[in-house]
């Protein structure tokens, strides 16, 4: 294994372990690597103070290093921590899992998720990276981003998840343009057939998007009876609650 890709892979760790402490066999879920692979690089992360395990043989959590230098950097790197409680409170309100994302270039990945207890559990994408185009997170934070960077993305490539999976650079601008007049878009089956998401934009303290809140679940039951447009209203509504709650961050 290369220096390169040992290190982007103990990111990958460590990123993993910003949703809470995780056994070797989660964390090797969560991030698609080998459990011998995952559990040799812990070894290490815990002999720098990256990471930390929680008595012989219990879940790791991040170290002390990883602390050290979030409080360097500011609490704007917090973002998960400030909005599980809006996740939750989303979660309860729509019966579905609730999650945030951000962007990063091209893809999405999701930071946290939260699922009501007691229904059907639904796949935890935390740490899942998925093109902007395909989810209605990535539309939402694609909506309001420079006029430079969306023309960079729709000049591909836009590859179709499933068939329902909108491609086209036109139609993916008028959905932009439709997000900005509403505040939110609805994705049925474009990443996953038997599953739907609704997103909205949270803002940050600039007034720009910093990342999205969504609500997921399977086709068959999400949104189920109630109208899509005040499920969608739900979201808009606790995702503005979290963009004022960063605004006196």
């Amino acid at each position: 294994m290369s220096g390169v890709q040992s290190v982007e892979r103990a990111l990958a760790i460590l990123r993993a372990l910003t949703t809470g402490s995780a056994r070797v066999t989660d964390l090797a879920a969560r991030t698609n690597l080998p459990k011998s692979t995952v559990s040799r690089l812990l070894s290490t992360l815990e002999s720098l103070d990256a990471v930390e395990q929680s008595g012989n043989g219990g879940p790791y959590r991040l170290g002390p290093l990883v602390t050290e230098m979030a409080a360097a950097i500011g609490p704007s790197r917090s973002l998960p921590d400030l909005a599980r409680p809006y996740l939750a409170e989303l979660s309860v309100l729509t019966g579905e899992a609730a999650g945030l994302s951000v962007r990063e270039g091209p893809v999405v990945r999701y930071l946290a998720q939260t699922t009501p207890p007691g229904e059907v559990q639904v796949r935890d994408w935390t740490g899942a990276e998925i093109p902007l185009h395909a989810t209605p997170s990535g539309l939402v934070m694609l909506a309001y981003a420079p006029e430079d960077e969306v023309a960079e993305i729709l000049a591909g490539p836009l590859p179709a998840s499933t068939e329902a999976t909108v491609t086209n650079p036109a139609s993916i601008r008028a959905r932009l343009a439709a997000v900005r007049d509403s505040g939110s878009i609805w994705l049925r089956g474009e990443f996953a057939l038997d599953a739907n998401s609704v997103a909205a934009p949270v803002f940050g303290g600039n007034g720009t998007v910093v990342a999205a809140i969504h609500v997921h679940g399977p086709s068959y039951r999400f949104p189920g009876e109630r109208p899509p447009a005040a499920v969608a209203e739900d979201v808009r509504v606790v995702a503005g609650r979290l963009s004022s709650r960063l605004a006196h961050v």
